[in-house]
């Protein structure tokens, strides 16, 4: 009897630690189908640079290393504060665990983001910032991307001359920061006079609706220079339109947009599905970006923070900086071209001269051509 007696209780201990293992092994499997509720929230979207940060984050929600762990909805807010700040609320009641930001205002989100970090919600912004303490940024240094063309122009002047200011989307910290820093470097130069000012709104269509206000009254011949956010394709465009030969083009600090890349390229360049003017040129220029794929890794860093490890309140990614001097045409744009320097894109492959070049990190190989392109990972 006691033999029958400790086989039934070795059978219920065999039993029962069965049991506990299946229970391990259901809770794991449970907590591995569990994904993190991410939103997306975007401000203004009437450019190409937000659609192609847009795609970038989607790919990294479908990539490997995201793509089981992440279900990423979109909400765009346009050039509204107010309604930014209630979608960011409703994010919140919706469950939210964490939420990537293009803020449209440094400041105003900051009572809805901190009411967010209260409730357990992880916020991180990208390209533009949020000053709220509790959330997370990844950006260039926006007064460097200023400060830097400014100086390339003025000394490209020799100190003196008529320029033309295309600023970005007002009250963002992104043209604010730029703005400043870059009227500060002209402010030291006295020959440098700034004859003409428009909102550009980062767009090559509204940069060129307003630079063709500008020639109404100022002529190419007038103007020596331009500082712009976006738009340096457009000007050598309109110019040529206007009949100027590539060696009168006149010297542009600018946005990384592809088709003014491709302008920067030497003459005789051969690259496929060039045309009149989105082809190499020689043109006189200075190439800066905010970074598409900062969207992307603003999704992953934060990802990693739900999952408990450590990330930077700030993020500062390097200013991408093309000049005539190091630019690098592509041929494939595949993700080993890339990481060996290529900058400017063939027509062929982006038909879209208003795209942005600078999307290649080391931080983010899950996103490149392909996800800037049409929102597809590299894997």
């Amino acid at each position: 009897m006691k033999q029958i007696a400790k086989g039934a209780i070795g059978l219920a201990c065999a039993a029962a630690t069965v049991l506990g293992v299946a229970s391990v092994t259901s809770n794991q499997a449970a907590a591995a189908e569990k994904k993190f509720k991410v939103f997306l929230s975007m401000s203004y979207i009437g450019n190409d640079w937000q659609a192609e940060a847009a795609n970038m984050v989607k790919a990294m929600a479908t990539s490997k290393t995201l793509a089981d762990k992440v279900d990423l909805s979109i909400q765009v807010a346009g050039p509204n504060a107010q309604r930014q700040i209630q979608q960011i609320n409703a994010m919140v009641q919706a469950g939210a665990n964490a939420i990537v930001v293009y803020p449209i205002s440094p400041t105003a989100l900051n009572s809805a983001v901190k009411n967010a970090c209260a409730k357990g919600v992880a916020i991180i912004a990208y390209d533009a910032e949020i000053s709220e303490p509790c959330a997370y940024n990844v950006s260039i240094d926006q007064l460097e991307a200023g400060r830097v063309t400014a100086e390339w122009l003025a000394k490209k002047l020799n100190g003196k001359g008529n320029i033309v200011a295309i600023t970005g989307v007002p009250g963002t910290s992104v043209d604010t920061l730029r703005t400043k820093a870059a009227k500060e470097v002209f402010a030291k130069y006295p020959d440098i006079h700034i004859v003409a000012e428009a909102n550009g709104m980062w767009s090559q269509a509204v940069f060129r609706t307003e630079m063709t206000k500008i020639l109404a009254t100022h002529n190419w011949d007038s103007i020596d220079g331009l500082w712009t956010q976006v738009g340096c394709y457009t000007a050598n465009t309109m110019q040529v339109e206007a009949g100027k030969k590539p060696s009168e083009l006149k010297p542009c600090a600018g946005e990384g947009a592809n088709g003014g890349r491709v302008q920067t390229l030497p003459i005789g360049t051969e690259i496929e599905g060039m045309n009149d003017t989105y082809a190499p040129m020689g043109a006189p220029r200075i190439s800066y970006a905010s970074p598409p794929y900062a969207g992307g890794l603003a999704l992953k860093l934060i990802v990693q923070k739900l999952e408990g490890k450590e990330i930077p309140k700030l993020t500062t990614l390097p200013l991408p900086l093309v000049t005539n001097d190091t630019i690098k045409a592509c041929k494939e744009g595949s993700w080993e071209e890339l990481k060996g320097g290529c900058n400017a894109f063939p027509p062929s492959l982006v038909p879209n001269p208003g795209w942005f070049a600078a999307i290649y990190s080391p931080e983010t190989p899950e996103i490149g051509l392909q996800a800037a392109l049409v929102g597809t990972p590299e894997f």
